[in-house]
């Protein structure tokens, strides 16, 4: 195509979109608030759907094409050398296209709900389906899920801004983004409701659940009738429930809340081991790949997502795992085959850790599936080649998937129902909600925040079990600082102080040096004797009637703090810090105006 005719064509495209935003904005003037959200969650679940759809289809389609180069170059060691190029393309791709950064996790999601306003870059709706597909498609070990969701909430967020839309309908949509895109990936629509619901809504009333559901059938629709079926992650090979196994479904729940513990904590010791490193970007790419490489070279499950691998765990035919491996030898040796099983579902969580630390985009949903496919065909394998019963490996399988999703992302409802969905039927429910249940328990004393927003909740970031919480940290503190003060110093007489009350409505007053380092404050209820008596005034030293602060407010704490603060002082007006100078004051009577405003706007109806 010539410049000219894609010029034309460029213009041509973006000529219908502006007759189709014209056309949307029509309707809303013509629709009710409550019939154009309806609509609007149709659309923004058609979108995802369609992002869906280019990503998983770009991901496939990068995997093949890199498969067909390799057939003609003859790469050596394909699966270890595809990874690293694919990892170092996305790695140039952020830092050249995409100036230089890009937001990874669904817990950007949260932050940009608890932070943001539920406000989320323009780039978001692009920029995950083209890293993601490079480095997944050629073989990173993470999935593309969390990409999936990001690109969802974009297109909600984004629609809603776009739209004039409130705070609280933008948060509406921005979830009907997600529900969309994991009701498309899975083709599994509850699954995509209950996710948007547990993960990233605090709270939500029944009214809501409407157009949530609506995206989610949308998007579960739209990825049925448009996407093949060998793209979709599903089974149909399901037993029925047998009590007798009871016992062991507890034990795989237990075991399940564990391993989720371990994978949490040790993703994150990685993560921050990546973030010390003084690597520029390629090096640290190339360091991270071929770590990754060499794990795959021993362990080619680890390559991808590796949903074909938990296919055939489930259909108890672990012999193709090592097939092409140093280990196809051992294929016959049961004990040898779950030792190999047992350590690929270890070790998955170093591969999808290198993978994301060395500049990769993925997410850790397809892993957590990973991980407790693993470990649940190791516990029943295990029963059965030991002779204590005979159990059904591929509902283990499948139901040990429910346990490490559970336990990892604390969303019992949402594993319970994509597990669910995904087999075609509910023979497992039972099975289900006691593995899912078991391990969200065990995993939730231990971490009690899900793993991928602890680091958010550390930082006080993000908290979206707590709607109190929430609030109060979606309030920019800079902006409730009180800068317009009348300041003393050691130096000054009480006449001056008096002046200073007398041209003032503020009631303390900090004594400062020349640094402006806070000395002490001075109160007007406690020093009201001396100033109606002018010999006190006269002959009272500011240093007699100086008072150290009862708390002290640093500029980098969380609202919640600085109210945790206000309540144990029992003080209306407490001074800020920063680097130990003295920036102002904060009144709680304007934390509380602020709250109760943002409370009223954030509601969702």
């Amino acid at each position: 195509m010539s410049y000219k005719k894609k010029n034309t064509f460029n213009r041509l495209i973006l000529k219908n979109f502006r007759k189709l935003e014209h056309f949307i904005f029509l309707l809303k003037a013509m629709l009710t608030p409550r019939q154009f959200i309806y609509l609007s969650c149709v659309l923004v679940g058609f979108s995802s759907a369609m992002a869906v759809i280019i990503l998983k289809t770009f991901a496939h389609w990068v995997f093949k094409s890199a498969k067909q180069l390799d057939d003609l170059f003859h790469l050596p060691f394909s699966n270890s050398t595809l990874p690293i190029i694919g990892i170092i393309i996305t790695v140039i791709i952020i830092k050249k296209v995409l100036d230089g950064s890009i937001e990874k996790g669904t817990s950007q999601i949260m932050y940009a709900v608890a932070k943001k306003r539920g406000i989320m870059p323009r780039k978001q709706m692009f920029a995950q389906i083209i890293t993601s597909s490079f480095t997944v498609g050629m073989g990173g070990s993470a999935g593309l899920e969390s990409p999936i969701t990001i690109t969802g909430a974009a297109f909600g967020s984004n629609y809603a801004q776009n739209y004039r839309l409130s705070y609280k309908d933008r948060t509406l949509l921005l979830a009907c983004g997600v529900a969309a895109g994991i009701g498309a990936a899975f083709n599994a629509p509850i699954a995509g409701v209950l996710f948007a619901i547990e993960v990233v809504l605090t709270e939500i009333s029944i009214t809501a659940f409407i157009p949530i559901m609506i995206s989610a059938a949308t998007g579960a629709l739209v990825s049925t009738v448009l996407l093949n079926e060998d793209i979709l992650f599903s089974f149909k090979k399901v037993q029925f429930f047998d009590f007798h196994n009871l016992p062991y479904y507890v034990a795989l729940g237990i075991l399940s809340g564990f391993v989720s513990i371990n994978y949490a904590r040790t993703f994150r010791k990685i993560e921050h081991f990546f973030g010390r490193l003084k690597f520029n970007y390629i090096n640290k790419a190339l360091f991270g790949a071929t770590i990754l490489g060499i794990l795959i070279f021993f362990f080619p499950a680890l390559f991808g997502e590796g949903y074909e691998s938990i296919k055939l765990l489930a259909d108890n035919n672990p012999q193709g795992l090592v097939q092409n491996s140093v280990f196809e030898s051992y294929k016959d040796s049961r004990w040898i085959l779950l030792l190999f099983v047992s350590a690929t579902m270890l070790i998955k969580v170093y591969a999808t850790s290198f993978t994301l630390g060395a500049g990769g985009n993925g997410g850790n949903f397809a892993p957590s599936l990973f991980v407790g496919s693993y470990l649940g065909f190791c516990v029943a394998y295990f029963v059965n080649i030991s002779g204590l019963s005979k159990l059904p490996v591929g509902n283990f399988t499948l139901v040990g998937m429910a346990g490490i999703l559970s336990g990892l992302f604390h969303a019992p409802l949402t594993a319970i129902f994509l597990i669910a969905e995904i087999t075609g039927g509910y023979n497992l429910m039972v099975p289900l909600m006691i593995v899912s249940s078991v391990s969200f328990a065990i995993s939730k004393r231990f971490e009690p925040y899900s793993f991928d927003i602890k680091n958010l909740a550390d930082k006080g970031d993000v908290f979206t079990d707590n709607r109190d919480t929430n609030i109060l940290n979606s309030i920019d503190v800079s902006k409730l600082i009180q800068t317009d003060y009348k300041t003393i110093s050691l130096s000054h007489s009480l006449e001056e102080l008096v002046l200073k009350i007398q041209q003032s409505d503020e009631s303390v007053f900090p004594v400062l040096d020349e640094q402006d380092k806070l000395l002490g404050l001075i109160t007007l209820d406690e020093i009201r004797p001396i100033v109606f008596s002018a010999f006190k005034v006269k002959y009272t030293a500011v240093e007699e009637v100086m008072q150290p602060p009862k708390e002290i407010i640093f500029y980098d704490e969380t609202l919640e703090t600085i109210m945790d603060k206000f309540d144990a002082s029992e003080c209306k007006v407490l001074p800020v810090l920063k680097d130990g100078t003295f920036l102002g004051f904060i009144h709680k009577q304007l934390i509380l105006e602020k709250y109760r405003h943002r409370l009223k706007s954030m509601i969702i109806e």
